[in-house]
């Protein structure tokens, strides 16, 4: 992303005034609120789309990896794509592309239509994330200005986290599910027609390079092994039809690999990854975010399905979880620059891990304050510790030629996270449930869910420990290695983008 990358590295340097750049602003912050909206927004609906459309147990993980894979993989590609082929039309292809995908996934009539509609939102939000970031780059050339005008964009983005798991609880029960894509459209309609008025359309200079081959096999490989992991909950992780899956989705890619380090326009400069620290420290970050993320599907079944909760009972229930992930990430991002990243991370890494373990004690008749609400803070101080702490260690000594594909990097392995925790941990938690229905009977069904959840938050946790062994064995980072004031701007918007 040569575009993304100049701009980036050209931050401190002024260029012509826009009169219309915080109408511009505006709509790019409308854009991104449905954007995250749409992450959290169908967290409380899923419960009631599955018993609609007959998901089954195994493949209700679709509703959010088929979303994270289409964004992850494609999220690169998306931001060379914007930088060359224009910011503006992109960001507004974007907007339609994802309203179309929204109105498919509000009036599917079946499991495959949904996720498909939900695969494309994905695709179009790698379109329109990138174009809406380098936008604010470009629209703001003063980079005080620029500073204030990414920190509203992270702000907007982290509050809509919260108002999306209310707002998805409010629609679901008042209306239906499927209003909670279908409210998309006319936000998009709004920040388009903004966008043909006052946002400015701006280019990359020099030739277009796609690395397509590359996009193709990362795709390929991440979807099969997705695909593998949910086979393994009802034919078993040793069947025929299991291992092939995973088998082929390693291959795919050690192809990517393969295709990036032979390149000459690499989708993902390999050199990024040869750093001892920094690859150390996105292994890190994957590892949390896929035992960490993965708590919110467990527990939207949970709440619902084993404690009886409304939908709109399930979305104020999460608001302690925001609330918790917001004061760890102020927190980091307060102490980062006087204690250093590594101390906060692994902190962040061994409470998520308590946290997880907190969960595990679950029964068919829990408390809420007495102990799902414990867990929930623990777990998401953790989280927003140990975010911002790896975000700043990632993007440590990142060349200023890299700084665009190092961010879009740290998203990338954000989004992979989360698709693949969700998928193994939905596999295992249903797997743990078969299991015990089949040695105790169906007249144990309750008790059966709620044993495959405690297995799954105890996995979840054991990897958390995981991650923090790599990040003490293999980080070597000191208290002053962190980034600058404009760049920590950009790790604060890359938890949420």
């Amino acid at each position: 992303m040569k575009g993304l990358h100049d701009m980036t590295a050209s931050t401190s340097s002024a260029g012509p005034v826009d009169s219309l750049r915080y109408k511009a602003l505006g709509v790019i912050l409308l854009a991104q609120l449905m954007v995250v909206l749409d992450a959290s927004i169908v967290t409380v609906a899923v419960p009631s789309a599955q018993g609609d459309l007959g998901i089954s147990i195994g493949d209700r993980q679709w509703v959010f990896t088929a979303y994270t894979l289409a964004f992850g993989s494609l999220l690169l590609l998306g931001g060379r794509i914007a930088d060359y082929m224009g910011r503006k039309r992109m960001f507004e292809i974007g907007l339609v592309g994802f309203a179309a995908a929204s109105t498919l996934g509000g009036v599917a009539q079946n499991a495959e239509t949904l996720f498909g509609a939900r695969a494309l939102q994905g695709a179009f939000a790698a379109l329109l994330a990138p174009a809406a970031l380098s936008l604010i780059q470009v629209t703001f050339t003063d980079s005080q200005e620029r500073a204030k005008a990414l920190g509203l964009y992270g702000a907007i983005a982290g509050g809509a986290m919260s108002l999306g798991l209310i707002a998805g609880g409010m629609l679901t029960e008042w209306a239906s599910w499927r209003w909670t894509m279908l409210v998309n459209v006319p936000i998009a309609v709004v920040a388009l027609i903004g966008s043909r008025y006052v946002v400015r359309e701006s280019k990359a200079q020099g030739d277009a390079h796609y690395d397509v081959a590359g996009t193709i096999a990362v795709t390929a490989g991440l979807v099969s092994l997705v695909y593998g992991f949910t086979q393994a909950q009802s034919d078993g992780w040793g069947s025929g039809t299991t291992l092939p899956y995973l088998g082929v989705g390693a291959v795919l890619l050690l192809v990517f690999f393969t295709i990036e380090a032979r390149s000459k326009f690499p989708l993902l400069p390999l050199r990024l990854l040869t750093d001892r620290t920094r690859g150390a420290t996105l292994l890190a970050m994957f590892l949390t975010i896929a035992a960490l993320f993965s708590t919110f599907l467990l527990l939207t079944f949970y709440l619902q399905g084993i404690l009886g909760y409304s939908a709109l009972e399930t979305g104020f229930a999460y608001l302690p979880y925001s609330i918790g992930t917001f004061v760890g990430a102020a927190t980091a991002g307060n102490l980062v620059s006087r204690l250093g990243p590594m101390p906060l991370m692994v902190t962040g890494m061994l409470l998520g891990a308590a946290g997880l373990v907190l969960f595990a004690q679950i029964g068919v008749d829990s408390s809420f304050v007495s102990l799902i609400l414990p867990a929930e803070i623990i777990t998401s101080v953790g989280l927003g510790l140990a975010i911002v702490a790896l975000t700043s260690t990632a993007l440590r000594g990142v060349d200023p030629a890299d700084a665009g594909v190092g961010g879009a990097l740290v998203n990338t392995t954000q989004q992979i996270g989360s698709s693949l925790g969700i998928a193994v941990m939905n596999t295992i938690a249903a797997t743990a449930t078969v299991n015990y229905i089949k040695d105790n009977g169906v007249s144990a069904q309750a008790e059966g869910v709620v044993h495959g959840f405690t297995v799954a938050f105890l996995v979840a946790a054991a990897i958390l420990v995981v991650s923090a062994l790599v990040a003490v064995l293999f980080v070597r980072v000191r208290r002053g290695d962190v980034v600058n004031k404009t760049d920590q701007a950009l790790v604060d918007l890359s938890e949420v983008i």
